[in-house]
Formats: structure tokens, sequence, C-alpha cells
């Protein structure tokens, strides 16, 4: 009977293993506040890694190989009080190239202002419908953006029922009155303004499908399809422009290029040169600072 139960168990513990879909390093550099004892940021990478990668946050499946690899990279840049922080997270998600051993850089974004309390051993908790404090609104925020977009790199918008919760988080965080979540003039590059041009604004839209032709039909086939692949990797950066077009240096058109600009420097250069004329054109409307790194695609 012992070995039955202990049987039934493991396998409960193997499927709790399945749903984890997460796999962040949380890094913390406390270095700017210039504090004494830094014993705490120990135990908030700790308590946040944990809030991240130890629960489920989808009724999916996922393999310990499958779960997405992240990094949240926390500056301290202020310690005003006991327990009170202010910083600036970096934000970046990779995923796994079908077929191969690269892992392209899916998510890059930079948080700039983000301010909260922490207490030791504190239990870190999520509703999707309440605002508990500003740490698992932040964090809960961000793993549904990384998982949105890592869906919709794989079918197409496959990442909205992602993005729903984090636009409920964001319409929940706003009562708070914390920087980052509200509609500011002065602050397009808040969580507000990405999940509105991720969720809501159907101006950018394109760019949601760009993510999927760029991925599972682009970098993903490249290795067996290649011309089927830079096509279609063309067409995602003929969305991108689109939208850029539509509304100039929108947020989301920004993250998308702060993520793919060096890879797709260096993945078309294989490229026929009617294919790097265009992608040229394109990239210089849409990242016109970076147009050094592009020119160099049709000199080769």
């Amino acid at each position: 009977m012992k070995k039955a139960t202990l049987g039934l168990f493991l396998i409960f513990l193997s499927h709790l293993g399945f749903s984890q879909e997460l796999n962040f390093t949380v890094i913390i550099n406390s270095d700017r506040a210039r504090i004494q004892n830094t014993t705490v940021f120990n135990t908030m990478k700790t308590s946040f890694e944990q809030f991240l990668n130890g629960r489920s946050w989808t009724t999916d499946e996922f393999r310990p190989e499958e779960r997405i690899k992240g990094n949240l990279l926390i500056t301290i840049n202020d310690v005003p009080q006991v327990g009170v922080y202010n910083a600036t997270v970096q934000i970046q998600t990779v995923r796994p190239i079908y077929g191969t051993n690269y892992e392209s850089l899916l998510f890059n974004f930079a948080d700039r202002n983000w301010n909260f309390e922490y207490i030791e051993s504190q239990p870190l908790e999520f509703n999707r419908f309440n605002f508990l404090n500003n740490i698992s609104s932040l964090l809960g925020y961000y793993a549904h953006i990384a998982l949105g977009i890592d869906y919709d790199s794989f079918s197409s918008k496959g990442g909205e029922d992602f993005f729903e919760v984090a636009n409920d988080i964001v319409n929940n965080a706003q009562q708070s009155g914390r920087p980052g979540w509200v509609q500011s003039p002065t602050d397009r590059r808040n969580r507000y303004w990405l999940i509105n041009d991720l969720y809501t604004s159907s101006v950018y839209a394109p760019i949601r499908e760009a993510y999927y032709l760029y991925h599972r039909q682009g970098l993903d086939i490249l290795q067996i399809e290649p011309e089927k692949a830079y096509e279609n990797m063309l067409e995602a950066i003929r969305l991108v422009a689109e939208a850029n077009k539509a509304q100039p240096n929108g947020i989301l058109t920004i993250t998308f290029m702060d993520a793919k600009g060096d890879e797709i420097a260096q993945v078309f250069k294989n490229a026929s040169l009617e294919i790097r004329t265009e992608l040229v054109e394109l990239l210089l409307e849409v990242d016109p600072n970076n147009a050094r790194k592009y020119n160099e695609l049709t000199k080769s």
C-alpha cells in the first residue's frame, strides 16, 4: 500500500513539474543605493524567483525544457527609507529555435520607474482582479506579458488570453497611484502603454502577427526552407513598418526592434540581394538610429 501511495505521489509531483511555465533568473544590483546591509537582496531575489517560477500561470502542460527562460534585472536606485525601494527593471526572454541550439531574444524591455515596499519573509500572493501590492502586480504583469509574446510567436495572436490578464492588472493597479500604471503623456514607455499597444490598440495588431511570421514561419524553418523563411520574415518587418507608419515610434515597435535588431542584421546576411535591399529600406524607416548596422546588409 505504501509503495502504491508513493507511486501516486510521484506521479502527482511529475504533473506539478509539467505545469510551471517560467524559468526566470532574478538579478538584483544595489550598487547605486550604497547601503551597508545587502543581505535583504538575497531573500528578495529568492522570493521574486519563487513567485515567478513556482506557480502555474496557465492550464497548459510544459515540460522542463519547454519553460520560458528569462532574466529580470533589477537595479535599486534608492532606498528612501527602510523597506522602501526605487528601482528600474530590465525584462528579457528568449525563445528556442526549432532544430537548433540557438535561442532568439524575444522580449527586451526597460521599465524605468518602479517603487515598492518589501519586508523579508513577506508572502507574495497574486490576484488578477485585485491590486495587492506593487511587487506582485509588477511581477504578475510581466509574467503574462512574457507568456503572451511567447505564445504569439508560436501561433497567430496566441497570447490573447495572457494580454487580457495583463490588461486587468494595469486597470486594477491604477487605483494605487503608483507610476508606470497610468496613461501618462510624458512617459509613453511604461506598463500602461505596453499593454495598450499589445492588447487594446488595433494600430499595432500587425506587430503581433509579425512575432508569429518572424519566428514560427521564419526562424523555425530557416534551416529547411530558407527562401520561404526569408520571405516570411521580410513580411514580418513589412507589418512592423505598417504599424510604425500609422503611428510612429510606438512602444511596441521600439520593443520589437530592441529585441530583434541585432539578430536581423546577422540572420539576413545570407538572404538574396533583392530581399536584403527591401529589408534595409524598411528598417531605415522603422529604426533609423541603427542605420549603419542595417546598411551593412546591402554591402555584402
